[in-house]
């Protein structure tokens, strides 16, 4: 089965940001900064002290993409971001609050609820990433949380689109995150792998910033269609790009004779990031997109998923002309 989302409001990327701990920058081709990537029990360096406390790791991870995203100072905000209201949150995590679920069940356990802390009961939601967000800055538009496995990542980037093409939003903060922690790890081996090997999950996050595309600009980055399908698709099987970033190289038109292929594995290159994967793609992708010089049509196709969850892809493009031309 196949679904993709209406045609209508064209989507751009406005900015993008990785924080991905203990990985070079260079892997994610711009996307990460020149500032290297704070583990989160250092993200207070990012974010300031106030306001994370009792905050997990994929919570602090999260909001550090985020804040690079937004293009803020270091530090707390003052006030909310810009364009606050109207702006849609999406997070796609799997594994996202999974520890301290476990550590709150083996408390009631052992002893009762009782004994469950005031300030460690939210985190035992799922949502508690996408409302922190947007608690913390001001974005008052829709509130998701995507849990789908391993194509979350790209589904989060197919719901904001629609809510900006259907008007419930004018933009929206895109976040992919996983931690790594005692839990994560040994539910990580219950996954099923196609070569047999389990890879080492890695805590990563990325933020992509999508809003409705300006019809006066010739260089931003369009998202095109998102799918999902069952199985890996017949035309992704002969390109070889099973959950990896496919990067087109500059030529007269998307697909044209003469492009060359660039397939970048970031599962193999980072590890396993699970539900951030989509985003971490989509940020490397619009990075890459904006730094191609010359006036030629660039794209970049997303594929991420495997054999339980099915697959989803998604295209990226900058258009070689204003967007109501060259449309993916």
């Amino acid at each position: 089965m196949t679904s993709s989302y209406p045609s209508g409001r064209r989507v751009a990327v406005r900015s993008a940001a990785v924080h991905v701990p203990g990985v070079a920058a260079d892997v994610f081709l711009g996307a990460a900064g020149t500032e290297p990537a704070l583990p989160p029990e250092e993200a207070h360096r990012l974010l300031g002290r106030k306001g994370l406390l009792y905050k997990e790791p994929a919570t602090r991870l999260a909001l550090c993409a985020v804040h690079r995203a937004l293009g803020l100072p270091p530090g707390r905000p003052a006030e909310p971001a810009g364009q606050g209201p109207g702006t849609a949150v999406v997070v796609s995590s799997n594994y996202g609050n999974v520890h301290t679920v476990r550590e709150v069940v083996a408390t009631v356990r052992a002893g009762s609820r009782k004994d469950v802390s005031p300030l460690q009961a939210p985190n035992a939601s799922s949502n508690v990433i996408a409302s922190t967000i947007a608690i913390r800055y001001g974005l008052s538009g829709p509130n998701l949380m995507v849990c789908s496995g391993a194509v979350s990542g790209l589904q989060a980037l197919r719901l904001a689109a629609l809510l900006i093409r259907a008007g419930r939003a004018e933009r929206a903060v895109v976040v992919g995150v996983e931690p790594d922690d005692a839990t994560v790890r040994q539910l990580a081996l219950l996954r099923p792998t196609s070569n047999g090997r389990h890879p080492q999950p890695r805590a990563a996050a990325a933020c992509v910033v999508l809003e409705a595309a300006d019809a006066a600009r010739a260089d931003q980055v369009l998202l095109g269609a998102v799918s999902h399908h069952g199985e890996l698709p017949a035309a992704v099987k002969d390109e070889g790009t099973a959950a990896q970033l496919r990067l087109i190289s500059p030529g007269p038109a998307a697909g044209a004779p003469g492009e060359v292929p660039q397939a970048l594995d970031l599962s193999a290159a980072v590890g396993e990031t699970y539900g951030a994967l989509g985003v971490l793609q989509a940020a490397a992708a619009t990075a890459w997109l904006g730094a191609r010089p010359g006036p030629g049509a660039v794209r970049a196709a997303l594929v991420s998923g495997d054999a339980e969850d099915g697959w989803a892809r998604a295209e990226l493009l900058r258009p070689a002309a204003s967007p109501d031309t060259g449309a993916v």
